[in-house]
């Protein structure tokens, strides 16, 4: 693609093109080069979760869950990085800084402890064997957090919206169709089975728990989410009375 602005005949036209082609490419290699290191920084840190409290690279949990859970977000962020870069710079805009409402730096501070005591709690299981499950409850988790993995890609798909934080963009619309015919918070839905599979992922009954804590926290988050939307984003209101379940169908 590059090696066609070489060929245009009219310098001058070939000059305009590429004056107004250099905004997008600063901003795709701006963007590139912070989801490489936000990637590589991540893996860094989540190894360190993992292994450190199991005191061994001997644990293949671990490795099976960091390599599922890295490969899967960053499919994902290539397939934005193609079709939908604006909607990847709002997903990489994430945690209790990048929150705006005061509640919401609260809820993402609790749901990013949590977060990490599904990961370190499982592994310190590990190490001491408080309570190991057969390998088979591990493939199993592995396959929840698959699964969640492939629910958030389809609202993704579904809703060029989906931002990491509680936003309303310019010329944002209410999204009906799709999963979001079935439940107001697909992407929530995604993250549960997804957090449910992490500890008997990395090999843990007991860091099952841990979801006492980080699940009333998403709750917390999309009520939250639901008053700002219903004040910031007009026709949310009636969408809300139309599609009754927030999480899972017939159920809540």
């Amino acid at each position: 693609m590059g090696a066609f602005w070489f060929d245009l005949p009219d310098m001058p036209g070939k000059l305009i093109l590429a004056r107004l082609r250099m905004p997008t490419m600063i901003f795709m290699n701006k963007l590139y080069n912070r989801g490489l290191r936000s990637t590589i920084l991540g893996a860094v840190v989540m190894a360190a979760l993992i292994f450190l409290p199991a005191g061994t690279l001997n644990y293949w949990q671990g490795w099976v869950f960091l390599m599922l859970f890295l490969v899967a977000s960053s499919l994902i962020g290539i397939y934005l990085a193609i079709y939908d870069p604006a909607l990847l710079e709002r997903r990489m805009n994430v945690g209790p800084t990048a929150e705006k409402e005061t509640s919401q730096k609260i809820i993402s501070s609790l749901a990013l402890v949590g977060f990490i005591l599904l990961l370190v709690f499982p592994a310190l299981d590990h190490r001491f064997g408080w309570s190991p499950v057969p390998p088979y409850v591990s493939v199993l988790g592995d396959a929840l957090i698959a699964f969640g993995f492939c629910l958030t890609f389809v609202v993704i798909m579904q809703n060029r919206y989906a931002a990491s934080t509680i936003q309303v963009v310019e010329g944002q619309k209410v999204v009906s169709t799709g999963v979001y015919a079935y439940i107001r918070h697909p992407m929530y839905a995604g993250v549960l089975p997804m957090l449910a599979g992490m500890p008997l992922a990395l090999g843990s009954w007991w860091g099952v728990f841990g979801l006492l804590l980080i699940v009333p926290t998403i709750i917390w988050r999309l009520l939250d989410e639901e008053k700002f939307l219903e004040k910031n984003l007009p026709g949310y209101t009636e969408y809300a009375k139309e599609v009754k379940y927030r999480l899972i169908p017939f159920v809540y």
